[in-house]
């Protein structure tokens, strides 16, 4: 890839859901101040000046990791994410919803949760565990679990992934009514999988080659 006017591409990423958020282009200057601050900054190409990403937003970008590619001349920034999303219009991602991370769908099932709180559809089984309580939907978890471990007991591949499903949807229930997010149980996974020197940010001014 060919580096323009001291510049190198680089592509934004949502740490806790690979969820691509924005491109943008880096300089030594925008490189150094991400070194310093821990924050995105890029190169403004059309005011040609430095652009602390969520300065006048407050939707700041907390770098998490940032690597270059095998040759050095394309950079990967996975951030956590601030405020409404990365993209000028509003959106979250800059690429619209269908830049959708592996982890998409605990999010889909959530807000079909959500959405079945607010808008109740007769004989929805969501609906009949909201209407139950903490009590059903424990009990149903505490059900599922011993039917997970069933299925891993009796080594039967497809009705342990099918027992498992039914457990995380069910857990989805519950972090609903307990106000617990998907991006709050996201984080906390990479938090406690976060080691000390895990953070794979370049320290050099030599790995910036443009």
């Amino acid at each position: 890839m060919q580096n323009i006017d001291g510049l190198i591409p680089a592509i934004v990423q949502d740490y806790y859901t690979g969820k691509a958020l924005m491109l943008a282009y880096v300089n030594q200057e925008s490189y150094d101040y991400m070194l310093k601050n821990g924050e995105t900054c890029f190169w403004s190409r059309s005011r040609q000046k430095l652009w602390h990403k969520g300065e006048t937003s407050g939707n700041v970008q907390k770098i998490k990791n940032m690597i270059f590619d095998c040759d050095s001349d394309a950079l990967l920034i996975q951030v956590e994410q601030t405020g409404t999303g990365a993209c000028h219009t509003g959106s979250y991602s800059c690429f619209g919803d269908s830049a959708a991370g592996g982890y998409e769908i605990l999010d889909d099932v959530y807000n079909q949760i959500i959405d079945r709180k607010n808008n109740p559809k007769e004989r929805s089984y969501t609906n009949y565990l909201l209407e139950n309580g903490i009590d059903k939907i424990c009990k149903k978890i505490g059900e599922e679990a011993s039917e997970t471990i069933i299925a891993a007991k009796n080594e039967n591949k497809n009705d342990l992934i099918g027992e498992i499903v039914d457990l995380v949807y069910h857990l989805e229930v519950l972090m609903f009514v307990s106000s617990i997010t998907p991006k709050d149980i996201r984080s906390k996974l990479a938090e406690r999988h976060a080691k000390e020197g895990n953070l794979k940010i370049a320290s050099k001014k030599s790995d910036f080659r443009a």
